[in-house]
């Protein structure tokens, strides 16, 4: 018998148009994003009222297509301008209609009040599915690098910027002698005395404004360790008091307000800063989210330009959407631990914090393994180091905080391994805010599509 292939005809145009909905399966994400969608209040969108001009994209549009986007890992505008030609799934969400690069980067600047309702509004339906729990809920936070649409080479540091700054000075002065000099020997061919003074003091003001900032953040970073370092020094005295003998160990050193002379500004993202990643030292953002344990969606979030989580666990707090209800536990490593971040997350009837005093070996010992009962609690006045270390080792609190590192480093995961996010595509400390709560939907209404074909199959 001969060999038989299915006809395959470049050439022929069809003779009806094709209905995309026929390309694109029943059960697609992109059916459950343009669903979502037609749940988000869009009164706010940024849109051209006056009605002039060419005509605009709708908003719903624009929207979808751009949480589609960074739920399938596509992120920047000239990439998703790409995709409504060349994907079928977003030629059905955009009508076939092919929004420029300009119109989707500008949508997506200009709509900041919309990207963060439709983060509350899809968490609220996720409450009314019976999803999201709501109320009394614990939730596990932390922090990741996520690199800069900045090199790290774009930088100078506050010692070579200074010494830079005494090499232009010098050269300027040297021109200077050189342009009264009427003996001088003149420059090469296209260059000019006037020109090369103007681009030393060009470059002169920007290495004076590097500086400035980089002295301003250090400033900055004092008082922020100053703060740490009193409380060290209250807790030595307080140990001191009590066992009557010097503390062991080194006193702690006061911060200095100077900046470090390898302290660095970045040119191309003033606001991003290097950090250390598992691959070396990168220009970076740290974000932070917030993920309620049981669903695992985020439900808060926002990124910061510190290079650590210090001061992270009351902004985290603060940052979690209303429709997620009253918090009543929240699990951090101890890179958020200190007594005044405790103590001001739990003031005024806040959650309760469990938190890693300190640095843990992996495994367990033979005594841990052995069955025993919990410790007594502390005694009413004790500090927060005593306090946390007796709620981490009672059955109840180790159960409750092994669900932290179970819970948000799988989301991390997702986001930079599944969705491929490992670099902000936008710049500045607010643009990134708002890409960050973009990414942070996208992944929770791609979340909840999961549960929802999970569910399906299990009633099948």
């Amino acid at each position: 018998m001969a060999v038989r292939f299915v006809s395959v005809d470049h050439d022929t145009p069809m003779l009806l148009p094709p209905d995309l909905r026929d390309w694109v399966p029943a059960d697609h994400i992109v059916h459950f994003v343009m669903d979502a969608v037609k749940l988000i209040d869009l009164t706010s969108a940024k849109v051209n009222r006056r009605g002039t001009g060419s005509a605009q994209y709708p908003p719903s549009m624009m929207l979808g297509l751009l949480i589609y986007s960074y739920a399938t890992g596509t992120f920047t505008s000239r990439k998703i301008e790409k995709l409504t030609y060349e994907n079928v799934a977003v030629r059905f969400l955009s009508g076939d209609t092919h929004p420029d690069h300009d119109s989707i980067c500008t949508f997506r600047r200009e709509n900041r009040e919309l990207i963060e309702s439709a983060f509350h509004r899809i968490l609220h339906c996720a409450a009314l599915s019976q999803v999201l729990k709501v109320g009394d809920i614990t939730v596990a936070i932390d922090g990741t690098k996520i690199l800069a649409s900045a090199s790290k080479h774009g930088a100078v540091s506050h010692g070579h910027a200074v010494g830079q700054m005494k090499l232009l000075e010098d050269q300027i002065a040297e021109l200077l002698a050189k342009a009264e000099d009427a003996d001088s020997a003149p420059l090469q061919d296209g260059l000019s005395i006037p020109a090369e003074i103007a681009r030393r003091e060009e470059r002169m003001e920007k290495l004076k404004q590097a500086t400035a900032v980089i002295e301003a953040r250090a400033a900055e970073r004092c008082r922020e360790e100053t703060q740490a370092y009193q409380q060290k020094i209250e807790d030595r005295e307080r140990k001191q008091r009590e066992t009557g003998h010097k503390p062991r160990g080194k006193a702690p050193t006061p911060p200095k307000p100077e900046p470090s002379p390898k302290d660095q500004y970045n040119f191309t993202d003033p606001e991003s800063r290097i950090m250390k990643t598992g691959g070396g030292f990168q220009q970076c953002y740290n974000a932070q989210a917030a993920v309620e344990v049981e669903s695992r969606l985020i439900v808060g979030g926002h990124v910061t330009d510190a290079p650590n989580d210090k001061q992270q666990l009351i902004p985290a707090l603060a940052s979690i959407s209303p429709g997620a209800g009253r918090i009543g536990t929240g699990l951090v490593d101890s890179g958020y631990y200190s007594a005044a971040a405790v103590t001001g997350a739990e003031s005024g009837g806040g959650p309760q914090v469990l938190a890693a005093t300190g640095r843990r070996k992996h495994g367990r010992t033979i005594d841990e393994l052995e069955v025993r009962e919990d410790p007594p609690a502390p005694p009413e006045g004790a500090g927060i180091a005593e306090v946390m270390a007796w709620r981490t080792s009672t059955e109840a609190g180790k159960g409750l905080y092994g669900l932290r590192k179970e819970t948000v480093e799988p989301v991390f995961g997702i986001i930079k391994e599944a969705l491929g996010f490992r670099r902000f595509h936008l710049r500045g400390l607010s643009k990134v805010n708002l890409e960050w709560t973009l990414v942070r939907l996208a992944y929770n209404i791609k979340r909840l599509y999961h549960i929802r074909q999970s569910r399906q199959t299990a009633v099948a």
